[in-house]
Parts: structure tokens; C-alpha cells; sequence
């Protein structure tokens, strides 16, 4: 848990680093590299095109394409937790293993790396499976992320009582950027003791605390696909997540009863 708190913590930095820096290029059917060419501005076509079709709209552009990118990552989302769940649930016959085969010496390390394999292989499982689902999301979010930032007919745009391009006078949207990114963290503990993990209970405070914080400052548009994202998220952990996790603990409590 603390690997992620500081992941998280340094993604976060790094975004707030390149809003200030290479996001100041606008994104045109001209730009160059690959990753302008073939991930920021195919998303900025389909922000715009969206936007075209709800008579320049932009900010409902927003809400559609953020909702939209997340369904399409939906059976990814959910494979993780299948990943995570299985993880979990051979966790006492890897811990076995490891008791087996505590001492150091490489032969005997070696035997427990082959145990370990055939293991994942008879339950499975994938340690990395969790891992690609995380990896192949982010350079869709941020790329989404960029198109947003660099695509200069947003910033002309407004929504509601703000102007997409600036940052909301009245800070309601990062106020209810940070509320329910607190609810989606609070959710997906459920009935987790927090005082028993404070790495969790840190985490429950400050990532919505540094949300806050960067959405005071950040275009308006911006705030407003954190906050659609968080509330996705929301209901994908309680109608997706939990139900998941929940029917494996009951299994686990039903196979344990009937030992």
C-alpha cells in the first residue's frame, strides 16, 4: 500500500508538472510524434466531433467522451479485480510456500520460484495481470487528459456557470472534485478497519485533499472530467467491485464454515 500512496503521489505531481509546462502546446491535425499524432489528437478529434453534434457543447463533450473512454475500460477494470480477488485467495498457499522453503540458499529459492509457478498455473492466476490492466489505462486517461488541456476551442467554450478554460470562480467543482474522489476511496474500503492499515487512512485524506488543491487552479474543464470520472467510479465499485469481492469473502466464510 504505501508503493501505491507514493505512486499516486508522484502521478499526481508529474500531471501538475506538465500542465504548467508541455501542455501549453495547442493540439492540431499538425502535431508531430507519436504521441500527439495517434493518442491526444485522435481524442481531441472525438471531443470535438462530440461537441459538433450537441450544437458546441463542449462541456457535455466532456461528460460524454469521459464516460464513454471509461465503459470502454470497464472489462479491463473488471479484470483487475478478478486479478486482485484470485491474488488474494492463494495468498495462505504462498505464505505455505515460503515457510517450506525459508532458508536462503539459491537451490532452495529456486525450488520455491517453481512451486510458486506451478501454483499460479494450477489456480490460474497472473501476478502481473493486475499490473497490464493499470498499464495499458493510463495512456488512454492521459492522453484524454492532454486532448482536454491542448485542445484550444474548449478554453472558448463555457458550461453551467463556469468557462471551461479557466478555473471555477466559485470553487464548486473542486470541492466536488475532491468529495467524491473521498467517497470512491471511502467506498471501495468498505467495511475495511482503517485503523488497522493508517496507510489506508492517510490515503483516504489526502488524495482528495491534493485533488482539491490542484482543481482550484486547473481549467474549469479539467475539474469537471475528474469529477465525472470519480462519480463513474463510484458506482462501478459499488455495483461492480464490491458485489465481487463481497461474494468471495461469503464463499471464503462458507468454505471455512464447512471445515
Amino acid at each position: 500500500m504505501g508503493k501505491r500512496i507514493g505512486l499516486v503521489i508522484t502521478t499526481l505531481f508529474l500531471v501538475a508538472v506538465l500542465a504548467g509546462c508541455s501542455l501549453n502546446e495547442p493540439i492540431t491535425e499538425k502535431s508531430t510524434g507519436f504521441w500527439d499524432e495517434y493518442v491526444v489528437y485522435p481524442l481531441s478529434w472525438l471531443i470535438t466531433e462530440v461537441a459538433d453534434f450537441f450544437n458546441e457543447n463542449y462541456g457535455l463533450s466532456i461528460i460524454v467522451v469521459t464516460l464513454l473512454i471509461r465503459f470502454v475500460l470497464l472489462p479491463l477494470m473488471i479484470k483487475q479485480t478478478k486479478s486482485s480477488i484470485m491474488m488474494q485467495r492463494i495468498q495462505p498457499e504462498i505464505k505455505a510456500l515460503r515457510e517450506k522453503y525459508s532458508s536462503k540458499d539459491q537451490k532452495t529459492q529456486q525450488k520455491l520460484q517453481q512451486e510458486t509457478m506451478q501454483l499460479f498455473q494450477k489456480r490460474g492466476a497472473n501476478p502481473l495481470a493486475g499490473c497490464m490492466p493499470l498499464i495499458i489505462q493510463m495512456p488512454i486517461l492521459l492522453g484524454f487528459y492532454h486532448a482536454i488541456m491542448r485542445t484550444e476551442a474548449i478554453s472558448e467554450h463555457n458550461f453551467l456557470w463556469f468557462d471551461l478554460g479557466s478555473a471555477d470562480p466559485y470553487y464548486i467543482l473542486p470541492l466536488v472534485a475532491g468529495l467524491t474522489t473521498y467517497l470512491q476511496q471511502k467506498i471501495m474500503m468498505g467495511g475495511m478497519d482503517s485503523s488497522a492499515n493508517p496507510q489506508m487512512k492517510m490515503l483516504l485524506y489526502i488524495m482528495p485533499v491534493m485533488i482539491v488543491v490542484f482543481a482550484v487552479s486547473f481549467p474549469a474543464a479539467l475539474s469537471l472530467y475528474w469529477v465525472v470520472g470519480n462519480i463513474f467510479m463510484i458506482a462501478q465499485t459499488y455495483f461492480i467491485t464490491l458485489p465481487m469481492k463481497n461474494k468471495e469473502k461469503d464463499s471464503n466464510d462458507t468454505g471455512g464454515a464447512k471445515k
